[in-house]
């Protein structure tokens, strides 16, 4: 009798209960949040998570779901949010993300789409019949498919409007489709596209946890399931032809060899002698390293590394890198299919190696491997491979040349990161026009 009292006392709506359905009740029916009010709010929805996963009250947990028919289909509507980041009314936060140029560091930008992806995520998989209980799911980031900045540049002295919705949603896996713009001469400016692809987890298990099945209404919605729908296969088909697993097609080994013999010196007769060709730099020259110690502070819901924060990192490493490469301020244009390999552990010592993989005019598609160090024995595993496109401020940028067959295979790699770039992102972004500030 005493346990059941004790549990309806907990269950009972409370000012916690209020906040948590603030992040879960219909967007058209409350006041925007700002990033950081949703932030909180999502851990209230999710609830505390030890470091073994579970949560400090198991018994507030709803129920997880087996099958997809035992949970109701959600629409694009149930799960559309809208945020702002007060940059323009609220001098604290402006601080947070302005830059020694006096332009924005979009490092935290990265983050917060990292995290308004997830809040969007537990909107469309929430329990409604169990909403005063936190949620049974992790619910994780396993790739940025793709982010493009548009024409505008981000002010800093402005509040942007993050808005996002599920657009896709397989068994277990949902594509979260997120636009920023900002108010700017009365009207509203597009900044960027993001979409992320997560993925659900059975909190108590770890094991794969299915979601809420995805209804589209409309021509328009059905265009974007459809699109969702051929960018998973298209994912699928070129994960079978990366080149570690396909040797290079001819045109591609014609390119390499065409740039090895371009290095040879004329006069010497020979494939030992190595000489750069004006304007261009070895690719083994253009490496920026850098050891991340992972503290508590970083961590996410579930007491792993904030994703959002591994993408700031890398980001703010790569933009080094190229403005390093381009002898000015690197401007980026895309940021471009980041897969999460493996999570990060608190305490994790992380190294990010970032090299400048492609160049073409004054474009430099930048690489950044991050991975995780033993220092007891130097054993590293990857846990992520990230692909920024920036432009420099000059016509040209110095080409990368490539030495041995393993920086060839960097170069194509980064060329075919970049040719697709180009033919599908070009259309409304800067990658052929204007750039915005970093």
């Amino acid at each position: 009798m005493m346990q059941r009292l004790i549990l309806h006392w907990l269950r009972r709506p409370c000012k916690v209960d209020i906040l948590r359905r603030t992040l879960i009740s219909n967007a058209s029916n409350r006041e925007t949040l700002t990033i950081e009010e949703t932030t909180e709010k999502l851990k209230l929805l999710v609830g505390e998570r030890t470091r073994c996963g579970s949560s400090t009250a198991d018994s507030l947990f709803a129920p997880v779901a087996t099958s997809q028919d035992d949970i109701p289909p959600r629409t694009m509507a149930h799960s559309f949010r809208k945020v702002v980041i007060p940059l323009g009314t609220n001098p604290m936060v402006k601080e947070k993300y302005i830059n020694p140029l006096v332009g924005i560091r979009f490092g935290r930008i990265l983050e917060d789409l990292d995290m308004f992806a997830v809040a969007i995520c537990y909107v469309h998989s929430h329990d409604p019949v169990h909403r005063d209980m936190n949620s049974p799911l992790n619910i994780v980031t396993a790739l940025v498919d793709r982010i493009v900045l548009s024409e505008q540049p981000i002010l800093p002295d402005r509040d942007i409007r993050m808005q996002g919705k599920v657009t896709w949603a397989g068994k277990t896996s949902m594509e979260v489709t997120m636009k920023l713009d900002q108010e700017i001469d009365q009207s509203w400016k597009h900044l960027l596209e993001a979409k992320f692809v997560m993925v659900a987890r059975n909190a108590a298990t770890k094991s794969v946890a299915v979601i809420n099945k995805l209804i589209p209404e409309g021509p328009e919605e059905e265009a974007l399931f459809k699109l969702g729908e051929e960018t998973k296969a298209q994912r699928m088909l070129e994960s079978q032809k990366t080149l570690l697993k396909t040797p290079p097609d001819e045109n591609e080994r014609l390119l390499i060899h065409d740039l090895f013999l371009e290095t040879l010196d004329p006069k010497a007769s020979t494939f030992k002698v190595r000489v750069k060709p004006e304007r261009s730099v070895w690719m083994e020259d253009t490496i920026v390293k850098k050891l991340v110690i992972c503290f508590p502070e970083e961590r996410n819901l579930y007491n792993k590394i904030f994703g959002g924060f591994l993408m700031r990192k890398a980001f703010e490493l790569a933009f080094v890198n190229a403005c390093f490469h381009c002898k000015g301020i690197a401007k980026v244009l895309v940021v471009d299919n980041i897969a999460f390999k493996k999570s990060v552990e608190i305490g994790s010592f992380l190294f990010l190696s970032s090299q400048v993989v492609y160049t073409l005019g004054n474009h430099m598609m930048v690489k950044v491997h991050a991975e995780v160090v033993n220092p007891k024995d130097d054993s590293r595993e990857t846990t992520n491979d990230l692909y920024f496109l920036f432009a420099g401020q000059t016509t040209e940028v110095p080409r990368v040349i490539p030495k041995s067959y393993a920086e060839s295979m960097l170069y194509l790699d980064g060329k075919r990161h970049f040719d697709f770039v180009k033919e599908n992102c070009s259309q409304g972004s800067n990658v052929n026009g204007q750039f915005p500030q970093v």
